[in-house]
Order: C-alpha cells, then structure tokens, then sequence
C-alpha cells in the first residue's frame, strides 16, 4: 500500500506540532529551573530539611525565584541547602535575609521562603553567601505531645464519668447529700437551729451593752449622791495620796543613786 502525499503531509505536520510542544515544555521547565536565565547560588544550613526535596520551589515575597539546587548531609546535627536564584532578584535579598522551610498550601510539597533582610545591613547577597536560617518545627514531637495531652484529657474525662455515676447512685458524701432527702431536711434544720442561735446570741449581746450602759449611769450618778459623795472623795484622796506616795520614793530613789562627790 502505498503512502499518498497527503498522508506525508498529515505525518509531517503531526512530527512539527510534536516537535513544536517538545520545544516549549522544555523551554518552561528550563525557565522554571532558571536553565535560560543567569542564577546565582546561596546556601543556609537547616538541622532539619523536614522532607524538602531537590527540584522544590525556592520562593521570595510569594513568588518563585528559584529552585532548591543541591541537599547535602554536613554532619549528624547539619544539613546545606543550597538554592539557585534568578539573577532579577538579587538586588531586593539583603545578607541578613533568612531562610525556612514551609510548605506550598496546606498539603502541597515543601519550598524553602525567603525573607527579604535589610534589619541590620543594606547589602546585598552574592554568589555563595550563607544565610541565616529558621529551622522548622518537628511535626512528629508536635503530634507526640499532642497525642499525650488526649491521652490525659480521656482520663480525666472517664475518671469525672466515674465520680459523676457515683453521684447519681447516692454513693459516697456528696451522692448522699444529693440523693437523700432526710439529710437534706436534717441539713436544713441544723443550719435554721445555727440561725437562731446566732440571733439569740446577738440579742444577749445587746442587753449587755445595754446593762454596761445602764450600770456606768447610775455609778456616775451615785457619785454625786450626797449620802455617797464623802464615800467617793475618800476613794479619790486614797488614789491621789498613793500616787504621790510613788512619786516620792520614785524620787528618794533617783536621788540616793547619784554618786557622792
């Protein structure tokens, strides 16, 4: 069977628009990669990358502007991340720009974020700087504590379940006091039984302050009773001869303890 001319053309021009998609994919993914423009490499050094793998996005104010280039193991506690930059973006990257890892949306692949700097100096990056990096949270110790504070809020939960069961059943003091009605009216009755003694009390109280009250009246009016006045003078002049009295000797005493010349 032989191929038409017509056939030769379809097949020629499927081959070009073959051709023709090749050229562009790889054309975007090299432009993606920075293959066709200049780069520049910067590094930083993580304790851990937190599953950031070669080829991810490198990306400045929420825009790639580059790939993370290489992934090296540096010892046990450091790995070097290095990125490869477009040339565009130098000028805005200031030596004290940080590095961290996050991810693209919720569940997307990780990326390294670049912080723009110029905090403590307005010099730009160049070619092989290291900067400083934040180092991500470990989700595995997050989700460990996390998981242990559940443990512990579900056994507190049963062990309130327990207490509160206990309760309703009228077990233990307080399920007693709850559920029996005779302890309750017992209650009731002992704490109206304290009220009234509180008054009671109050009451007696107030008829002291008002007996005192009374007694210091008639005292002061008995002193100036005439039958019992010469009683309260002699009183008085006892009172006053016994302080002089003390007076005195106070004073013979302060005397005879000065030293003779």
């Amino acid at each position: 069977m032989k191929t038409t001319s017509g056939q030769k053309i379809k097949i020629g021009l499927f081959a070009l628009a073959g051709m023709a998609v090749l050229v562009v994919g790889i054309f975007l993914i090299g432009n993606k990669k920075g293959l066709f423009t200049n780069t520049f490499n910067v590094h930083g050094m993580f304790k851990n990358v937190n599953g950031l793998q070669v080829g991810n996005n490198a990306r400045f104010a929420g825009i790639d502007v580059g790939v993370v280039e290489a992934i090296e193991i540096q010892n046990d506690t450091t790995v070097k991340v290095v990125l490869t930059l477009n040339e565009s973006v130098r000028k805005f990257i200031k030596k004290d720009a940080k590095l961290s890892i996050g991810s693209d949306g919720l569940m997307g692949d990780k990326l390294v974020q670049i912080s723009p700097g110029g905090a403590t100096t307005t010099a730009t990056v160049t070619g092989g700087d290291q900067l400083a990096t934040v180092n991500p949270f470990d989700i595995d110790k997050v989700i460990k504590k996390v998981t242990g504070i559940a443990d512990d809020a579900g056994n507190l939960i049963a062990g309130l379940s327990q207490i509160v069961d206990k309760i309703n059943h009228g077990k233990g003091s307080i399920g007693r006091l709850l559920n029996n009605d005779k302890i309750a009216k017992d209650l009731e009755g002992t704490v109206a039984q304290a009220k009234t003694t509180v008054a009671r009390a109050n009451t007696t109280i107030a008829t002291v302050h008002k007996t005192s009250s009374t007694l210091n009246e008639d005292l002061k009016a008995a002193q100036h009773n005439f039958l019992l006045k010469g009683f309260f003078k002699k009183k008085e002049k006892a009172k006053q001869d016994s302080i002089r009295k003390a007076q005195k000797d106070s004073a013979d005493k302060a005397k005879n303890s000065q030293p003779k010349q």
